[in-house]
């Protein structure tokens, strides 16, 4: 009975903390919202998002929060007064908070919304890895968070098409900004990276796929801002050696085989990821820090290999640069439990404003998930560890 009232107890605190937590975030973003109704449903919306319904959308939000209509929360996505930007920063801030890791990782990455019809911004018959095709969709770009301590989206950017960019009824319609033109992914990447940085977030490298890594204005950059990245490049890279210019399988087809290390990029559902890693110099970038082609091997077949490029002080070890490559993954995980437990991809707005509104929410729902996570897994840890020595209590002599 004692060990029931005991767990009964527990679960009553631990619900209590996840409502504190809750309710101290609701707080934080209050002064966004100038009018006390957006107000209370930005909260309504969060608590929604974060609820076991099965789709985060207007209707069953507002079925789970005790309305009988969705237009409460169609009218906070869509013309209530009240920047998601400004949210977004208080995102950060948030993160830096309960995250804040000076080695952490910045992993880049965009993630495709699938639409029906040709109204919602930014959508059109473009590539999408959610789908491994081409597809009519929207594309978000976003800036992931992987730390020591768990990981969670710092930002976000919806893609616009250059189909968009130049038709102005549509855009009218849609409601995307005037000053908003067409950008690339790594473009879009860059401002993403550019803002973390601003805003005080720890981090020490960055890393992404060959969208990103084959584009020499965003290396360039990253160099300039001294960050260390490790990006994706494609298996036509090429790059000048003695035999003049070489693609990236060849340099890697003709390396012996103790030129390759087994390696861990980091820990997966099944355990440590390992693969056959080698690196090649590509060249100097200063005195203190040079550039590398790296390659990632299958074990279990050796055609399927994959290439990055790295920049890095010149002392780095290769299993560093794996480590940071594989955590990649993270911004794959963050997109999963996203849309699994907060929504993120529940949305049916169809405007510019709804699109960012809502993805900050559902953004900032998850950091809050992971934040107290983050919290319960360090209070176990503390259960499980041996009491200091300056913590136990000296016994008392026994009076006689």
């Amino acid at each position: 009975m004692t060990q029931k009232i005991s767990k009964s107890k527990a679960a009553v605190a631990e619900a209590e903390r996840w409502a504190q937590g809750l309710e101290t975030l609701a707080a934080r973003i209050r002064g966004r919202f100038p009018r006390s109704e957006p107000r209370q449903r930005a909260s309504a919306y969060l608590r929604g998002l974060l609820s076991p319904v099965e789709r985060k959308n207007s209707w069953q939000l507002a079925e789970e929060a005790g309305d009988q209509k969705p237009y409460g929360f169609q009218h906070l996505l869509g013309r209530a007064e009240w920047s998601a930007d400004e949210v977004r920063d208080d995102l950060q801030v948030y993160v830096r908070e309960h995250f804040n890791d000076a080695g952490a990782v910045l992993v880049v990455d965009e993630i495709g919304f699938l639409k029906k019809g040709t109204k919602s911004a930014g959508v059109a018959r473009q590539y999408t890895g959610t789908a491994g095709r081409v597809e009519n969709c929207q594309v978000g770009v976003f800036l992931t968070y992987a730390s020591g301590r768990g990981r969670t989206f710092l930002d976000r950017e919806l893609y616009l098409p250059e189909v968009w960019a130049s038709d102005e009824p549509r855009r009218a319609e849609a409601g995307v900004p005037e000053e908003v033109e067409f950008a690339t992914k790594p473009r879009l990447a860059r401002r993403m990276i550019a803002r973390a940085l601003a805003a005080g977030v720890g981090c020490g490298w960055v890393t992404g796929d060959s969208v990103y890594g084959n584009d020499g204005k965003l290396r360039l950059w990253l160099e300039e801002q001294r960050l260390p990245y490790v990006l994706g490049v494609t298996a036509q890279y090429r790059l000048f050696t003695e035999r003049g210019r070489e693609w990236a399988k060849d340099m890697f087809a003709r390396l012996p085989a103790r030129s390759w290390r087994r390696l861990s990029c980091g820990a997966g559902s099944k355990g440590e990821r390992v693969y056959d890693w080698a690196r090649v110099r590509a060249r100097t970038v200063d005195g203190e820090r040079l550039r590398w082609l790296v390659a990632r091997r299958s074990l279990t077949d050796s055609g399927a290999v994959s290439y990055y490029i790295a920049s890095a002080a010149r002392e780095t070890p290769l299993s560093k640069l794996a480590r940071v490559a594989g955590a990649r993954w993270a911004v794959e995980e963050s997109f999963e439990t996203a849309k699994g437990e907060v929504g993120l991809d529940h949305y049916e707005v169809r405007s510019w404003a709804g699109w960012y509104r809502h993805v900050t929410l559902a953004m900032l729902a998850h950091a809050y998930l992971s934040a107290m996570r983050a919290e319960g897994v360090d209070a176990e840890a503390q259960k499980k560890s041996p009491p200091s020595k300056g913590s136990v209590k000296q016994s008392q002599p026994r009076k006689r």
